[in-house]
């Protein structure tokens, strides 16, 4: 009987490694289709050869603001499972657990820096449209615009405003770098800047009233990405909730009865059970935060 658990018990946690694997795999997918506006292309000439002469002309990669890292945390699962094993000799079921908690959980913390790092640059890009627009009913010209609202603004959008005043500056055609500059920053905000940028540069028209409409647009999505925040933050504080409720009662039975806590969580039903419990909880919790991202 315990051979036919422990059986049953490692086929369900590799169909739930598997099936969690795979949703994360197709919410990876799902944000680069979503997010890749353009495919990255080189520059090719007349007979089909790759031109490398011409610097501006190859396409830049992404963007490091929105690099992802959760890689980071294979290591550290390994790392940490290792030592729980040799330390404490913690049976496989519960390292295994472990192991998927620490992933997901290396996930989540890898998305909360990505979005911190997205909102810091459309802050950024709403101050520097701002300036251009003071500028250019100043006066001055759209590159000039563009070049000191540069001067005014910070990291990450400095590096990326910097890129494209360079390229325009060195005489790379402004439609094709700000094409550049939406490959590199596949954001909403950053295309919508980018097309008015482009049509202005093509055709003309009253760049200083469009400028405003793009920038109080970035203004108003920043705020109802934070509204958004706001209105779920329940929702995610809920599921904390019961999570620490659950090794708190756990901690409470063990407590009062700890020889028959503990013959619980030595038998193959137990660290079944506790085992597939953790792994829903890592994935309830990855679900709900998913949920909760604003998606406009």
């Amino acid at each position: 009987m315990p051979t036919v658990l422990l059986s049953l018990f490692g086929l369900m946690l590799f169909g739930g490694v598997v099936a969690v694997s795979i949703a994360l795999r197709r919410s990876q997918l799902a944000t680069v289709a979503r997010g890749r506006l353009f495919d990255h292309v080189a520059s090719i000439d007349g007979t089909g050869v790759v031109d490398t002469t011409d610097t501006f002309s190859v396409r830049h990669r992404r963007s490091r603001v929105l690099r992802r890292y959760w890689w980071i945390g294979i290591p550290i699962a390994f790392v940490m499972v290792g030592l729980a094993w040799l330390w404490f000799a913690i049976p496989w079921p519960y390292l295994a657990a472990f192991f998927v908690m620490i992933l997901l959980c290396a996930g989540q913390i890898d998305a909360i820096f990505l979005q911190m790092r997205i909102q810091k640059l459309e802050q950024q890009l709403a101050d520097s449209i701002d300036m251009m627009v003071a500028a250019v009913k100043s006066g001055a010209g759209l590159q000039s615009a563009l070049e000191s609202s540069v001067k005014q603004t910070r990291r990450p959008w400095l590096t990326e405003a910097e890129q494209l005043t360079r390229a325009i500056r060195y005489g790379e055609d402004p439609v094709e770098a700000l094409g550049d500059l939406s490959e590199r920053l596949p954001l909403e905000s950053v295309l919508l800047f980018s097309q008015t940028l482009a049509v202005n540069w093509r055709v003309g028209g009253r760049l200083a009233v469009t400028l405003a409409n793009v920038g109080r647009t970035v203004r108003d999505r920043i705020e109802l990405s934070r509204r958004m925040v706001a209105m779920t933050t329940q929702a995610r504080l809920s599921v904390i909730s019961i999570i620490v409720v659950t090794y708190f009662i756990g901690s409470l039975i063990w407590r009062n009865d700890p020889e028959r806590m503990n013959g619980f969580l030595a038998s193959s039903i137990g660290q079944g059970l506790v085992s597939i419990g953790m792994l829903l909880q890592a994935v309830g919790t990855v679900w709900i935060s998913s949920m909760s991202k604003p998606r406009f």
